[in-house]
């Protein structure tokens, strides 16, 4: 299996991270999150640095989820719980960037894709765009509690529900109008849109553009969120979920026990 790449292309200021495995249409594995932090974690300590492009290779997805190899050696609710710790550490790495993110959703944001794109602060979408989180229907986990709150903070909270219970896609034009993305770029003006937006958002004040995104975030976070721990053990110790990887692997339908 090709374990897949993140790459950072830095040119003026501009830093470009691209998710690199499109024949699994950008799914990540553990490699994959461990060279997005250490990405973060070299851009953190640059003073340098007026904006963050993110992009999935291929032009067919963003990122389509975690790869469903990650959770093949889970054996009870305890390592979802500390999968979803780790993973909030790569996902807050992104999100704590003290300069703008900007995600380009091409295709497929799915799963911890949706994560990933719902921490940048500015989102845009071809029309082609599909974001969802599918759990429901496919592997049979949840989320961590901070991702259910982007999820809400991100769609509503009748769409986040949506996307979990009824599994729904949502295209563009739904994104647009709930705002989470702030517009939609026809693939063919895509690559000017892009620069033409790096080049307004990087001749902006740093300053302000640094406090003020910590701002936003300090209001977001003001709220506690409650612990969620046993809610995520009791998923991925089910053994829904474990049928769930099963069927996923053989490209099967999950007969569900609610057990």
């Amino acid at each position: 299996m090709n374990p897949g790449r993140v790459t950072l292309t830095l040119d003026q200021g501009i830093a470009r991270i691209v998710f690199d495995r499109p024949e699994a249409r950008n799914a990540m594995t553990k490699p994959m999150y461990a060279d997005l932090h250490e990405i973060c974690r070299t851009l953190a300590g640059r003073d340098d640095i007026r904006l963050a492009i993110l992009r999935g290779a291929g032009g067919e997805a963003f990122v389509a989820g975690s790869d469903i190899g990650i959770f093949e050696s889970f054996e009870t609710g305890a390592d979802g719980v500390a999968y979803e710790a780790e993973m909030e550490i790569y996902t807050r790495a992104l999100a704590d960037l003290p300069f703008p993110t900007l995600a380009v959703i091409e295709g497929w944001a799915v799963g911890g894709g949706l994560n990933l794109a719902s921490v940048c602060d500015l989102r845009i979408a071809t029309p082609d765009a599909r974001m969802g989180v599918p759990i429901a229907k496919t592997v049979g986990n949840c989320l961590s509690i901070e991702n259910y709150a982007r999820l809400v903070a991100g769609f509503g909270a009748s769409r986040a529900k949506r996307l979990l219970m009824v599994g729904d896609f949502l295209g563009a034009e739904e994104a647009l109008a709930c705002g989470f993305i702030f517009e939609i770029v026809a693939r063919d003006t895509l690559e000017d849109r892009i620069a033409a937006l790096a080049a307004r958002i990087a001749g902006n004040a740093p300053i302000t553009l640094r406090v003020s995104k910590q701002a936003i975030g300090r209001v977001l976070d003001a709220g506690v969120l409650p612990d969620a721990d046993d809610l995520i053990a009791e998923a991925y110790g089910s053994a829904d979920f474990r049928t769930g990887i099963a069927a996923f692997k053989a490209k099967a339908r999950p007969a569900w026990t609610g057990r």
